[in-house]
């Protein structure tokens, strides 16, 4: 048995099952960690507050049942591809699913896994930017630097909001690549060119959280907006692109658009959509429900597919960036699957992803998924940590314990192909004008003044760099 550091350990627990078989009983016990954590809770009046530290069991390359640290890792390619399996190559990321799992497909055809970050961009505040500059010197060179900084610890891809104008600039003439995602916001900003959105915590906000799928120009405002795809289709280091960001799928969508006022698409939609199903308001049930939630659904990725498929046919969509209760819903789940490459989640509140979400959503659309959200923040950073849905812990090493007991449970499931971790920059408290959920906390894998975070970051490495030695192990 390996020796298992003690400074964050609480406990061992040890996992047994009563009257187990001979293979049971031969097979290594798996032991845990116990790392304390603050949850958040969620007020009906809308504030949020944390309850008091509990320890949480958790799962580390260190102590997982019947792993080794391998002696030898596989060579990966310039996209972080392993390169050791080869399927067919076509010049751009795609996915496959290859027996029992779902793989990432690199543009050379070598089995990928995406480990990316969110907001790698250098936007911020007046403190920010002189730091930047002090340490750096230019913009430029603090692309460089920190694209050689991650891909030291891992990652090999940057996720949403991050700043692909300057990665793209810095591919040209890099010798290992950084791939990269674009969010183009369709819903948002045709909402911003429409009039009637708002800002919420974290996402736009859109009346009685009804999106505007049902006007009657979204389709043609879709179809000018993907125009802006032209100028990448031919990118091999374009992962994929997101459409838009934590929309409004709500269950109680029916009732939502009903109450829209008279003259409004959605509820002239909504209402024709009742008289076709011969019921009246007071007869809608819970099944009429989840069947105008999948058509709402239904609707909007199957206009966003067609526009950026005509523009870009070679990259991938990797959706919405869900983060509610949509992603629990079956009949909205297999809708909206049938339009996309991969399934992009939102995913928190949960220290340990539930194996039966990860294998549902997959089951759902049939198609494999990506967390696209998830992050802890550590008391040790001094930060407020107020704002914000994720996790507190007590310091930088129990952040990047978490990240390996989540991340091992993704690679676990079989149906996940990458990871979008968020985020690369903490919060300034002194920025103006941000969105309300990114306001005093302890996010980044560096401080607001470009510090590592380097008992996280060194944490999060050991996970990165084994991805394709701990599948192997998962699926032996």
């Amino acid at each position: 048995m390996k020796q298992i550091f003690s400074l964050v350990i609480i406990s061992l627990i040890i996992i047994s099952c009563s009257s187990p078989s001979k293979k049971q009983a031969e097979a290594p016990e798996q032991q845990y960690l116990m790392v304390d954590a603050k949850t958040r809770v969620y007020h009906d009046d809308g504030t949020r507050t944390y309850r008091p530290y509990k320890p949480f069991k958790t799962r580390t390359i260190e102590i997982l049942a019947g792993y080794e640290t391998p002696e030898k890792v596989p060579v990966l390619n310039q996209y972080g591809g392993n390169t050791d399996f080869k399927e067919e190559a076509t010049g751009f990321f795609h996915v496959k699913k290859i027996g029992d799992r779902w793989w990432g497909i690199d543009p050379e055809g070598n089995r990928y896994i995406n480990i990316a970050l969110n907001s790698l961009n250098a936007k911020g505040s007046k403190g920010m930017n002189q730091a930047l500059k002090e340490k750096f010197g230019s913009k430029e060179n603090w692309m460089k630097e920190t694209i050689a900084l991650l891909q030291v610890y891992g990652f090999n891809c940057a996720g949403s909001w991050s700043d692909h104008e300057a990665i793209i600039e810095y591919n040209k003439t890099a010798e290992q690549p950084m791939a990269y995602t674009i969010n183009w916001n369709f819903m948002s900003s045709y909402g911003r060119k429409r009039g009637g959105t708002y800002q919420q915590a974290g996402h736009t906000g859109y009346p009685n959280d009804a999106i505007f799928v049902f006007d009657p120009e979204f389709e043609t405002f879709c179809d000018e907006h993907a125009r802006q795809l032209l100028e990448y289709k031919n990118d091999p280091n374009l992962f994929g692109h997101f459409s838009d960001n934590e929309m409004p799928f709500k269950f109680k969508a029916i009732d939502n658009y009903l109450a829209l006022p008279e003259n409004e698409a959605g509820r002239i939609a909504a209402e024709n959509w009742l008289k076709e199903k011969g019921i009246t308001k007071a007869e809608i049930t819970d099944e009429h429900r989840e069947e105008f939630m999948a058509l709402v659904g239904e609707m909007y990725f199957s206009i966003v597919s067609k526009a950026i498929k005509k523009y870009d046919p070679n990259h991938m969509y990797i959706g919405a960036r869900f983060y509610a209760d949509e992603k629990h819903h079956e009949q909205f789940m297999r809708a909206v699957g049938q339009h996309l490459d991969i399934v992009s989640n939102n995913y928190y509140n949960h220290w340990t992803p539930d194996s039966a979400h990860v294998q549902e959503w997959t089951e759902w659309t049939g198609r494999p998924f990506i967390v696209t959200e998830y992050y802890t923040k550590g008391e040790d950073s001094g930060m407020g940590n107020i704002s914000g849905a994720g996790w507190i812990v007590r310091t930088q090493e129990d952040r990047g314990l978490f990240y390996q007991n989540y991340n091992l449970a993704l690679l676990e499931s079989k149906n996940c192909v990458g990871w979008h971790y968020f985020k690369y920059i903490d919060n300034d408290p002194n920025q103006k004008g941000v969105d309300p959920s990114n306001v005093d906390a302890n996010k980044g894998i560096v401080s607001n003044r470009y510090v590592p975070w380097t008992p996280m970051l060194d944490k999060m490495k050991e996970l990165n760099t084994q991805v394709y030695n701990i599948v192997e192990h998962f699926d032996k």
